[in-house]
């Protein structure tokens, strides 16, 4: 039996040995820069004339690698060999394939910062950022590979005099994996090895502006010996093969984190029966957050302060867990506005290849010009205190943004931006501030800092961070397997940059919500 699980530990950068080491894998990756990576169905590599072209978001006209296109007949191919490989690889005892999980996050944890350096390279990840994404890649696959070894034990039942009742978990079949770009190896890894875990074998399509790191996840699961077609890594436009694939009569579940817009169609096409399709399919979809840190009279303002800097703009705000509205008491709110907007106007905005880089670009054009929009219609909605501006033109850099003195119904309120813009919002009691807190219908997670021990306990009953969009307190191994209900096992949601919370995640405790305290000396 392994160890207990623990988190892998994040790289201390303060370190001139840990600097020097990332710095080196910078440049072996540098050098692998412009590859070109095929699609593996089965053993097969297929290599398409059409390519996605994936670019370096710090460096636009840097191309990071070409990778095979893959279409609704190859579609139709992945699906079709996940099928027939699941009837051998269910037949795999939950142990055997807990291996091939700690096998493949050994080798990741050989090329930890190779993988963070292509993350830096491909996602514009700071060190700190990408660092962390490895780690929780890594936790996932040790984590749920003990989950399995555990869920494979005999189950406890009533034993009822003449019968001999079990209770085991069996897996489903062919599951669609679709990640996201923003958390493109911890969140692909994490839905990725649940389904294979449990037994199912996985078409995975990455996410196109990220493909070149799935595709780097997929060589680890082949150096790992993990038998030919239990993952199928199919590069794709959603719009060329999502709705195919999801509708597929043998695709049996999908896991999905992405935008809401996407999340609810893949829900509505998944619930629509497929001519020869046997079962009703399952889907496990985070699809996003408006995520709220409550800032009380009685609280460390330092603390909220830092928080509110760490989680708004870590990543440049491309988180469902990062803080877009700062709903701050009254009586403290200049304060933790002016504190906020000093901190921020500290942070190092420039190529997250830099150590000293705090806050790199977003992802790619689209988002840059959706970002942008959001600073206009906050100048008309808030008062600008700081930011609204962007970096050097070689890449998609947009400035940390706050925007003071906003109507917590205005847009920049309640609408996701996903970017590195802030809305604070003056509260006249606490009461009011989780009022407006839950007033979006947006959920996934959020925060409370407060001293006050009947604020807080108000908070834990009345603060709804984990509602409407989020599936956060789902289970990823619920769309893997069954016992003619669900196993369990926590779901994969990103580790927030600060104080915000993350729900069920191997990397935080499993909490719908998270309050701060300090308590008084």
């Amino acid at each position: 039996m392994k160890v207990p699980f623990a988190n892998e530990p994040l790289t201390d950068f303060t370190e001139e040995r840990n600097r020097l080491a990332f710095e080196a894998a910078l440049r072996t990756v540098e050098r692998q820069l412009g590859q070109t990576y095929p699609i593996r169905i089965g053993g097969k590599e297929i290599v398409t004339d059409n390519k996605i072209v994936s670019f370096d978001p710090a460096a636009k006209e840097r191309i990071v690698g070409f990778v095979s296109q893959g279409d609704a007949g190859l579609a139709e191919e992945a699906i079709r060999t996940a099928e027939r490989t699941f009837h051998t690889w269910k037949r795999y005892t939950p142990d055997e394939r807990a291996r091939y999980l700690y096998k493949a996050a050994a080798i990741m944890r050989r090329k930890k910062h190779e993988f963070s350096a292509w993350m830096v390279y491909e996602a514009g990840k700071t060190w700190a950022e990408a660092d962390a994404d490895t780690a929780e890649a890594i936790d996932f696959m040790e984590f749920y590979g003990r989950e399995m070894q555990r869920l494979g034990r005999p189950q406890p039942l009533t034993r009822i005099p003449d019968e001999d009742n079990e209770l085991y978990y069996m897996p489903l079949g062919v599951g669609i994996v679709i990640p996201p770009w923003n958390f493109p190896l911890a969140i692909t890894v994490g839905m990725t090895t649940a389904a294979v875990v449990a037994g199912n074998t996985v078409v995975l399509k990455p996410a196109s502006p990220t493909p070149v790191i799935a595709a780097k996840f997929a060589e680890v699961l082949r150096e790992a010996g993990l038998p030919d077609g239990v993952v199928n890594f199919l590069p794709a436009p959603g719009g060329t093969v999502g709705d195919f694939m999801v509708g597929h009569p043998l695709t049996r579940f999908i896991s999905f984190t992405g935008s809401r817009d996407v999340g609810l169609r893949i829900n509505e096409r998944a619930a629509q029966t497929a001519p020869g399709q046997k079962w009703i399919k399952r889907v496990v979809a985070e699809m996003g957050g408006k995520d709220s840190i409550v800032v009380d009279r009685d609280c460390d303002l330092d603390l909220a302060a830092e928080t509110i800097t760490a989680s708004a703009f870590g990543f440049s705000g491309q988180k469902c867990s990062a803080c877009s509205r700062a709903i701050v008491h009254e009586d403290v709110y200049d304060r933790v506005l002016e504190k906020v907007a000093d901190r921020t106007s500290r942070l190092v905005v420039g190529d997250p290849a830099k150590w000293a880089t705090n806050v790199g670009p977003v992802i790619d054009e689209k988002a840059f010009r959706k970002i942008e929009e959001y600073i206009r219609v906050g100048r008309q909605e808030g008062r600008l205190v700081i930011g609204g501006g962007t970096g050097d033109p070689a890449g998609y850099f947009i400035e940390p943004t706050v925007f003071a003195d906003v109507d917590p119904d205005a847009r920049i309120a309640q609408e996701e931006i996903f970017g590195p813009v802030v809305a604070f919002i003056k509260a006249a009691s606490f009461d009011e501030a989780l009022a407006y807190a839950n007033n979006t219908e947006y959920g996934l997670t959020g925060a409370v800092i407060s001293r006050n021990r009947d604020h807080l306990e108000l908070a834990r009953r009345e603060f709804l961070p984990a509602i409407c969009t989020s599936t956060a307190n789902a289970q990823e191994l619920l769309s893997a397997s069954t016992r003619s209900a669900v196993s369990i096992c926590p779901a994969p949601i990103r580790k927030p940059a600060a104080a915000t919370i993350c729900c069920c995640s191997p990397r935080r405790s499993s909490c719908r919500k998270m309050v701060v305290e300090r308590k008084v000396a």
